[in-house]
Formats: structure tokens, sequence, C-alpha cells
């Protein structure tokens, strides 16, 4: 309080919560470490950046993701063509190598989605289950184990 019985010009700030403070122009505002109710912006996952020049065309800005689609897709055509183990193996190979890449390079582009670790995971384990389940198909499995074999017996009556 000034002596005139007035309020000093730091107290005409308007305080409406026990958080908020003034920002730059002296207004109030809420200062917290909540996520906001609407969200406003998305954070490019760490290494989400351009894999090549931005002056560069879109295709060889996002070379990663392209090549991991391009080969699901010789894959899944392969697979329709009824080469069911070499496309299978094929779309397995190209998740893998979507993980490696992921691993190797420092920007992706879109083929970042996450965390550089969530991802890798996510690639291998899909691509590496896939590899297992397509070596394990029948007729004439090129990858065999054995206890998978009881288990199926013990599960199943004649």
């Amino acid at each position: 309080m000034s002596a005139d019985g007035g309020a000093d010009d730091a107290d005409d700030i308007e305080v409406r919560d026990p958080i908020s403070a003034p920002d730059a122009d002296g207004t109030p505002r809420r200062t917290t470490r909540r996520f906001p109710l609407f969200t406003k912006d998305t954070a490019r996952p760490e290494g989400g950046g351009r894999a090549a020049p931005s002056d560069a065309p879109a295709p060889a800005r996002q070379w990663p993701v392209l090549v991991v689609c391009g080969l699901v897709a010789v894959g899944l055509l392969v697979t329709a063509l009824d080469v069911f183990r070499a496309g299978t193996l094929l779309i397995g190979s190209a998740l893998l190598l979507g993980a490696v890449l992921r691993w190797a390079l420092p920007s992706v582009g879109m083929l970042a989605v996450r965390s550089r670790f969530t991802d890798m995971v996510t690639y291998g384990v899909l691509g590496g289950a896939i590899v297992l389940l397509a070596l394990m198909a029948q007729p004439h499995p090129v990858l065999t184990i054995p206890f998978l074999n009881d288990a199926l017996h013990f599960t199943v009556d004649n």
C-alpha cells in the first residue's frame, strides 16, 4: 500500500490461484507441470528429422520408410503370388531392416514414431516373430521346435 491508501503498481496484479505467476507483460499466467487439456503441438520423436537435406525431393528425404514399406509391399505381392514362405520372410526381414536403420541412422524421417529404443524393440520383435513363424509354417517347415509339437498334442485331444 502506498501512503495515499491506494495499491502499489505491483499489487495491481491479479493472482487467480496459488500457482499463477505474472508473465513478461505482467498478466497472471498459470504455471504448472501438468499437460494442457488440449494439446496444441506434438514433439517430434528422437531421430525424426529428415534423412536428407531439406532441399532434396520428398522421396529422398524419407528414404528409410520408403525402403521398408517398399520391401513389405514386395513381400505382400510375393505372398499373393502363392509363394507364402518367401513373401513372409521378406516382410519380416523388412521390419528387421527397419530396426537396424532406426539404430544406425541419426535421422530416419517418418520411420521414427516413438523413442529410438521403443521403435527398435517394436520393429525387431515383430520382424523376428514374422520370420520365425514363416520358417515354422507347414508344410515342410524349415525350423522345427520340438516342445511346440508336444504342447500342441497336449492341448488337442483326438
